[in-house]
Formats: C-alpha cells, structure tokens, sequence
C-alpha cells in the first residue's frame, strides 16, 4: 500500500511539472502587450520598402496628418468636389501609402500651417514651402523635391519691371519667401500682405498694389483666370521646395527622404509635377 501511495504520488508531480511547464510555454508565445498613447504612437514601417525601414512616430497612429495653405495652384487647391488636389497633396499622399499611412490634409492660413508642425499638431506641412535658414531654426526640411521659380504679376501695359520695384506696391501672400524677399529687399512700406495669393492678384486687378511677386507655377494658373494680367519675363529668384516637419521627428524624417528617393527614382514625383506642370 505504501508502495503504490509512492507511485501515485510521483504519477501527480510529474503531472504537475507537465503542467507547469506548458503554462511557460504559452505566456512566451502570447505576451501580454500595451498600447502606446495615441499621441506617440510608433509606427512600424512595411517591410517591401526601403523607405519604411526604420520605426517612427506620428500625430496618429496610422495617419500622416499635412497641413497645408489650399490656395496655392497647382500644389495644392480645392476640387469642386471639395476634396484636395494639386502636386503636393499627390506627393504627400504617395508617401503616405510608401510608408503604410493614411494621408490627412488639413488647410489653413499659411502662417498656421507652418506653425502647425512646430507645435506638433500636424507631421509634414507641404506648402510649396521653401527652405531658407529662419525656417530652418524651428524645423526639419526633407531632400528637395521641386524647384521654385518667384515671378512678378503685373497688369498688362504696365510699366513695372524688376529694375524698378522699390518705386511700386508690391503685393505678396503673407508669411511666404515672396514677402520676406520683397520687404528686404524695398523694405515693408512697399509691400501689402495678403492671406493667399488669390487675394494678392484680385488686389493687383483692382488697382490696389502695383504687382504681385508670388511662385511661378500659381502665377501661370492666376493669370489665365484673370485676364489683362500677364508675367514680366524675368525670374524674380530661384527656390527650392521641401517637406518641414517638427525638430524632434528625425525618424520621420528619415522615413521621408527614403521615400522621396524612391518615387524619385521610380518616376512617380517626376510624373506628378509633369501632370500640373507639362514640359513645354
């Protein structure tokens, strides 16, 4: 009897240690896990692109939220379905899908839209925003993906030319390099600022500024929907134009630039400026 107690107790703690034993095996295969806050939630890159090869972090988990100033043809507009369109937000929204995201877009005053990825409130802002070393202060600028070309609307028969500028009002969209480069170089008195350039060239139709220094690109677009307005020939300055995002994301910068470099090389950013921008 005491011979088969010992053996059915051996027979239990055997059992036991069984037990034991597949419990550890099953908390290693299923970790209890926890969420990430919202805010810093950390976004793991797809694994078929180079561009997503390193963790990084947005505003939402999922999303890749663009501020922006949606009066600013071709870049970026309003469609008459009210939906976003323009060089810009197809960039954007390429990068976004590169990187396993849905693109938000969120318009705004220009000013606001630069601050907004300062204040982390919004992860890129595109705004045919070009970099100059101010901005380059309070922001991160990813690889340029387009040049910016700055030019002067005038009506026609006018006789403003680039040689005298500082004699005549100069009409800008407020916040914008056109209105940093024309208030330095004439000084603020001879400069007006408008809250986007639609603004600027209705002020320069009616009389109430003399020109419009603004980008080329939305100064072809301006001009043929407003007839008796035409370009002076000369090239105001050159640009280039770059994605900011907030100081502290260099992951996402990161991510960005490899992104950028890819659909450089694939031709999707070439064929998308060509779309708004034909070769001529």
């Amino acid at each position: 009897m005491k011979k088969l107690f010992s053996i059915v107790l051996a027979a239990l703690m055997v059992a036991a240690l069984l037990a034991g034993c597949g419990s550890s095996t099953a908390e290693t295969k299923a970790p209890e896990t926890t969420a990430a806050p919202a805010a810093a939630e950390t976004t793991a890159a797809p694994a078929e692109t180079e561009a997503a090869a390193t963790a990084f972090t947005t505003i939402e988990a999922g999303k890749l939220i663009m501020s922006t100033n949606a009066a600013f043809p071709p870049y970026e507009m309003v469609a008459d379905d009210g939906s976003f369109e323009g060089i810009d937000v197809e960039i954007a929204g390429a990068i976004a899908k590169k990187l396993g995201l849905e693109l938000v877009v969120d318009d705004m005053d220009f000013d606001a839209a630069l601050l907004a990825v300062q204040q982390g409130k919004s992860d890129i802002v595109m705004a045919g925003v070009t970099v100059n070393e101010d901005r380059k202060m309070v922001m991160n600028f990813s690889d340029t993906y387009a040049k910016g070309v700055q030019v002067v609307i005038v009506k026609e028969g006018s006789d403003v030319t680039l040689d005298n500028l500082g004699d005549q009002m100069i009409g800008t969209q407020r916040g914008t390099t056109g209105y940093i480069y024309a208030s330095g170089d004439y000084g603020e008195d001879h400069v007006t600022a408008y809250d986007n350039g639609a603004s600027a060239v209705q002020a320069l139709a009616n009389g109430q500024v003399d020109c419009v220094i603004i980008d080329s690109a939305p100064a072809e677009a301006f001009v043929e929907a407003n007839p008796g307005l035409t370009i002076l020939d000369t090239e105001y300055t050159v640009e280039d134009y770059a994605i900011g995002l907030n100081k502290d994301n260099t992951a996402l910068l990161e991510a960005i630039n490899g992104a950028l470099k890819e659909l450089t090389e694939d031709g999707t950013i070439p064929a998308i400026v060509e779309k708004y921008i034909p070769t001529k």
